[in-house]
Order: structure tokens, then C-alpha cells, then sequence
């Protein structure tokens, strides 16, 4: 290998690496923020139905502040699947700098890509196509009650 053969090889090793260094600050927004945040923000909903009412802290993420500046909204809330509840908001919400999420687990607000709903999560879950909203907080009780009912949302 001539000289300068390895001096090209290690200038597109050092490149590699630097690019890889940096690529998680290229996923972020111009506004310096992950898109895909995991992290909790001061905004909190309020979801009132069947004279139940459960909150929630929404993420730091463009799909979160995309569902907040819709409320307050007055929808359905149903039953599906054995361990969530469903809601369909009035529209779809931005999918900007969604991927995918671990340590899913019960009390997970997330948003359903291919339908476009709303997913309350009370028991273990693992589904692709999902973009994680929020936590509930103190508990999410209120939604192992059974049925369909108008549900109140709104920002508190």
C-alpha cells in the first residue's frame, strides 16, 4: 500500500468518525431541541371521562406540541386491544423526527402513526409505528373502566 493510498485511508477513517461523533446533533431541530425528546415538559392535559379523570406531562417533541396546540378537544375514548384505550383526534399529527422508543411500559401516552389515533396504554405493549406523547401522572387507573365515552381534553 504507498503512502499515499494509507494517508487517503486514515483521512476517511478520522472523517467516519467525526461524522458519527456528530450525528446525533444533526437529528436536532434548529431550535436545538431533539425531535424525538423523550423528555418531560411543564405542559400537562387533563383527559375527563366517565366522571374519571386522569393527567398527563407531554414530551419535549414536535408530535407533543403538535397535539397540544389542538386542545382542548371533545372526542371518544374506546376500548382496543386488551390493554389500551383508543382516541381519534380531528386530525393528524406531525410525525417530524419520530423513531423508535425502548423501555415501553404501562402509562405511556403515544400517538399511532398508520391510523393516526391516539394509543392510552395500561398493560405492556410493543408496537411499531408508534411516537411516545407523554407519561400519566400519579396513575392511569381510570382506564381499565370498560366502554366508550365522550372524553375531555385539555391543557391544564
Amino acid at each position: 500500500m504507498s503512502m499515499n493510498t494509507m494517508a487517503m485511508t486514515r483521512r476517511r477513517m478520522v472523517g467516519g468518525v467525526l461524522a458519527a461523533a456528530a450525528f446525533p446533533f444533526a437529528v436536532r431541530g434548529q431550535d436545538g431541541r431533539d425531535p424525538a425528546s423523550q423528555e418531560p415538559t411543564d405542559v400537562k392535559i387533563r383527559m375527563t371521562f366517565n366522571d374519571l379523570s386522569l393527567t398527563a406531562t407531554l414530551y419535549d417533541n414536535p408530535s407533543a406540541r403538535d397535539f397540544a396546540s389542538m386542545l382542548p378537544l371533545d372526542l371518544r375514548i374506546e376500548d382496543f386491544g386488551g390493554n389500551e384505550k383508543i382516541v381519534h383526534p380531528p386530525r393528524k399529527l406531525t410525525e417530524e423526527g419520530s423513531g423508535p422508543f425502548g423501555n415501553e411500559r404501562p402509562g405511556d401516552l403515544c400517538y399511532f402513526k398508520p391510523w393516526g389515533n391516539l394509543a392510552l396504554f395500561y398493560d405492556d405493549y410493543r408496537w411499531d409505528g408508534l411516537i411516545r406523547l407523554g407519561r400519566f401522572d400519579g396513575g392511569f387507573e381510570p382506564l381499565f373502566v370498560r366502554g366508550t365515552y365522550p372524553v375531555h381534553i385539555e391543557r391544564i
